[in-house]
């Protein structure tokens, strides 16, 4: 029976011998005072659609190789799979608790006696006594805190299934911002490039000039100074691409290194055309995992007041034992070498100078804090979304206004440069047309890359992220000969 299974049992036992159940019953996630749609939406969106795999949507395979080896191999998502088997692991021991336990013992011992009086002593034979015993216990959960244990730990795996599902949302977001910066900063390292050749074509028409007499030292060194300008930009953005490749690697579990020769051919910018279902502010209380994992951390502190509480109650157990003993162990099971024994016990708190009340004004407190972090996380992810709407939507009104500055500001650095060229322009105008070009297809190349990490943010908003089941029953340490065996030396 699997882990769910044995709680599942255990739940139906316990309500089969209890009935009553003490402290408050968690009626759900709390009616909070919700927007009815997104500021930046006309009118609210019904259906939410589907933000699995919204990554696809940037249509960028390599992309797409990354997320899939980094949900596969990245160290924090192993952690969050750890922290599940434990959950799980857990709520089975907490189940065990409304079985019954039973423990046998087996002894075989040597024995001789002596008996006399002062004058005369006899010693018996030796004989072996062959001992075994059955014992066993049962509490029976009254007042449910047992069930409160059980609906606690059950709440706590649902929250750290959650913080796995977080985890993989945070982790698909973080390598597409990282692998869109970087090609962003390639397209601004060929822009420089591409643009400090021309600049460097300006320089030698103006050195030309000015060997022909016809132009001076100033403009000269005005032309080689903005060439060396921009060529010095080169650097600076290599710094940059280095370290956002380095966190790629290490996003996957790789060494810094270790995706440096996949990214060694620049690619576009992704550009994603489709947008993203939004739906309703209501939907984060599903969609975003940490706002599901916090409500379930809420629910968990909700039954652990039950639980506290049902220690102020009497406990009630059943023991019971059955011993045999014999000269022979063919003789163990005679009815005339058995003994047993059966009977209930009841414990009752009388005294304990408020130590209970204590505790359960402890796990209240407790779970008033668990309110406050959910409605701080749902308050959160509503500013997420709503950040990310706008950004997106203002980058996109940035980005025409940009390519459109690009293509003239394209135009005029040409006429300058043919205008300069025959004369009929000074340097200042080819200087300053440059300078606007560059500055105006930089800003451009900038704009992609926010508006991608713009929409990168609003899926991971949203809570989108990673759909096929996870598989979190592997180990990340598999243990060897835990056997029976000879203890090695520690090294």
């Amino acid at each position: 029976m699997s882990r769910a299974g044995w709680a599942c049992a255990a739940l139906m036992l316990g309500s089969a011998l209890a009935g009553c159940a003490v402290g408050p019953d968690y009626a759900g996630p709390p009616r909070l005072a919700l927007p009815s749609h997104w500021s930046t939406s006309t009118a609210p969106h019904r259906d939410a659609g589907r933000l699995d795999r919204w990554w696809l949507r940037l249509r960028d395979p390599l992309l797409n190789r990354l997320i899939e080896e980094a949900v596969e191999a990245n160290p924090d998502v192993a952690k969050a799979k750890a922290v599940v088997r434990e959950a799980r692991a857990t709520l089975q021991q907490t189940a065990a608790g409304l079985f019954p336990s039973v423990s046998g013992t087996a002894s075989v011992t040597n024995n001789k006696t002596s008996a006399g009086s002062s004058s005369v002593l006899v010693d018996s034979a030796p004989y072996s006594l062959h001992q075994a015993s059955f014992d066993s216990s049962w509490e029976l959960d009254l007042f449910g805190g047992t069930q409160r244990g059980i609906e606690a730990a059950l709440r706590s795996t649902q929250s750290a299934e959650e913080d796995l599902r977080n985890s993989l949302v945070t982790l698909i977001g973080d390598v597409a911002a990282y692998y869109v910066e970087a090609r962003g900063y390639q397209a601004r390292i060929a822009l420089a490039q591409r643009t400090a050749v021309s600049q460097r074509d300006t320089e030698k028409l103006t050195r030309s000039k000015y060997e022909a007499g016809s132009g001076n030292a100033v403009d000269l060194a005005k032309a080689t100074a903005q060439a060396a300008s921009t060529e010095a930009n080169v650097p600076t953005y290599q710094a940059a691409l280095a370290a956002d490749i380095h966190r790629l690697a290490i996003l996957l579990g790789r060494p810094p290194d270790g995706v440096a020769s996949l990214l060694a051919r620049s690619a576009p910018v992704p550009a994603p055309r489709m947008p993203l279902p939004t739906g309703l502010p209501a939907d984060l209380l599903m969609s975003r995992p940490d706002v599901a994992s916090a409500e379930r951390k809420l629910a968990q502190a909700t039954a652990k007041i039950g639980q506290a509480e049902a220690d102020r109650y009497p406990a009630v157990s059943l023991t019971g034992s059955v011993g045999t003993s014999a000269i022979r162990a063919g003789d163990l099971a005679k009815y005339s070498s058995l003994s047993w024994s059966v009977g209930p016990s009841i414990t009752v708190p009388v005294f304990d100078a408020g130590k209970r009340l204590a505790t359960v004004r402890i796990v209240e407190a407790q779970r008033d804090q668990a309110f406050a972090t959910f409605h701080s996380t749902l308050l959160t992810a509503l500013e997420d979304v709503e950040n990310a709407l706008v950004s997106l939507s203002r980058e996109r009104v940035r980005a025409t206004k940009l390519s459109e500055a690009t293509k003239n500001y394209r135009e005029a650095a040409r006429l300058s440069r043919s205008l300069f060229k025959t004369g009929s322009a000074s340097f200042i105008d080819v200087l300053d047309a440059e300078r606007s070009l560059y500055s105006a297809e930089d800003s451009l190349i900038q704009s992609k890359v926010s508006a991608a990490k713009d929409y990168v943010a609003l899926a991971k908003a949203l809570g989108g992220g990673w759909s096929d089941p996870v598989d979190v029953s592997r180990p990340i340490i598999v243990d060897t000969n835990t056997g029976p065996h000879l203890r090695e030396a520690q090294k």
